[in-house]
């Protein structure tokens, strides 16, 4: 789980965020991505709906996606994003999801569409 000051909470956060960021989309994800505000720091918000899968099936992929986005942090801390995971996101290996993340976040840093 992120800390509370890093998550995300209201749906007008997340639409501040998906209009007024950069999006980018992989086979598994849609990441949009904004610059925070200076006097914080960044915040993130998962997207997992039920066409990802059961119950079990969607806590894994946030649990996934929760660690990805911590560590992509650590490179851009004063980044709001929020991850949209696709149905297929929950078939792929770590590693496949991992670089699926990847490739979407700095796709979304270079501010392509």
């Amino acid at each position: 789980m992120f800390p509370a000051g890093r998550r995300l909470r209201t749906p007008a956060d997340f639409t501040t965020v998906i209009r007024g960021g950069h999006k980018a989309a992989r086979r598994s994800v849609v990441l949009h991505l904004r610059r925070a505000d200076e006097h914080r720091p960044g915040r993130a918000g998962l997207i997992v709906s039920r066409a990802v899968g059961n119950a079990v099936t969607r806590n894994r992929v946030k649990r996934r996606l929760r660690a990805l986005i911590s560590s992509h942090w650590s490179d851009d801390p004063d980044a709001d994003v929020v991850v949209r995971a696709l149905p297929v996101s929950a078939e792929l290996t770590w590693d496949e999801l991992a670089a699926d993340v990847d490739r979407a976040w700095h796709r979304a840093a270079q501010g392509r569409r």
